[in-house]
């Protein structure tokens, strides 16, 4: 069953929509200032998409687009001078970076406050890519639990051929909030379950992980040094897949029913964006499954939004 990342997302911006409304009635209107380095393919993909969502919503994105060349120091120079500037709400630094930046200076002399990808160690936020992986599960999670109330099949097993009884159409329940989520089934549900990260890279896996931690939700991290991983994978109720090489995860290496969230995103050779996996190969074995495109990566725009609207009205 694929999961639409792209209708989770909308559900979000339903409810932003009207928080953006209110801040409007106090003539202040959310601003977000991404730099971008290079032209990192996924990059400029998540950029752009930042961009439109945030003007949907009634937000100002506003993108610092700089050569590979910058230095450190031109990148500081700017940020400095946003960090003081109170139209300002948010400011993000998109990763992956050039190897002569220096990550962690830009990290650290952002404002907290405005920190909204929450790589500062005193930044109220967090990271929107765990917030969106989360969010997806919470959708599978709780769409099963509106259609079948007094099941107690567990949700891997279900027969996935049953498209009516698990359509975004019919489903009307809400998804409990991150700040909610210890106080709930679906919390006590994916705590049970053998999640497996595949990759543990500072912009995927790392993030993942370090939130499941947070959360002291049990997981096992898959990376080159992993022995046996394939007979690991095969055990797992759910996978996030943050590796982004194309056919990391085959029919072979996953069992029957299980869930498949792609984090991991590249450019083929064939130009376009893909996963670490077939989705084409996948979709009758695995119970449930984000697309690449237009599975993580809008619900994961729509979290850093939240975060943006959050911080407009914490500035405020």
């Amino acid at each position: 069953m694929k999961i639409s990342g792209k209708e989770i997302a909308e559900k979000i911006y339903a409810k932003l929509k009207k928080r953006v409304g209110e801040l409007n009635k106090k003539n202040i209107i959310p601003h977000l200032v991404v730099f971008l380095v290079g032209e990192n393919p996924a990059s400029v993909a998540y950029v752009a998409l930042k961009q439109k969502k945030g003007e949907e919503i009634g937000a100002r994105v506003t993108l610092l687009d700089y050569p590979t060349t910058v230095t450190t120091d031109e990148l500081l120079d700017k940020l400095n001078k946003l960090n003081d500037d109170s139209a300002v709400h948010g400011i993000l630094i998109q990763r992956p970076l050039p190897d002569q930046i220096n990550v962690e200076k830009l990290e650290m002399s952002t404002n907290p406050e405005k920190d909204i990808d929450g790589f500062h160690p005193n930044s109220p936020y967090t990271l929107p890519l765990p917030l969106a992986v989360v969010r997806i599960l919470e959708e599978i999670y709780f769409k099963f639990e509106a259609q079948n109330p007094k099941s107690e099949t567990n949700l891997n097993n279900q027969n996935t051929n049953d498209e009516n009884a698990l359509s975004f159409e019919n489903y009307n329940s809400d998804i409990v909030s991150s700040f909610d989520i210890r106080n709930s089934d679906f919390f006590s549900w994916l705590k049970s379950q053998k999640i497996i990260i595949l990759g543990k890279g500072p912009t995927g896996g790392g993030p993942i992980m370090d939130y499941l931690k947070k959360l002291d939700v049990p997981f096992t991290l898959i990376d080159s040094k992993t022995v046996n991983p394939d007979e690991i994978m095969r055990h797992a109720d759910i996978i996030a897949g943050a590796v982004g090489r194309e056919n990391i995860i085959t029919p072979e290496k996953i069992k029957k029913g299980v869930i498949l969230v792609g984090v991991g995103i590249l450019r083929g050779e064939d130009g376009k964006l893909k996963g670490d996996y077939d989705v084409e190969k996948i979709k009758d074995i695995a119970g449930y499954y984000t697309p690449t495109p237009g599975g993580v990566g809008p619900v994961n725009v729509a979290k850093l939004m939240e975060n943006l609207i959050t911080a407009a009205e914490k500035q405020s």
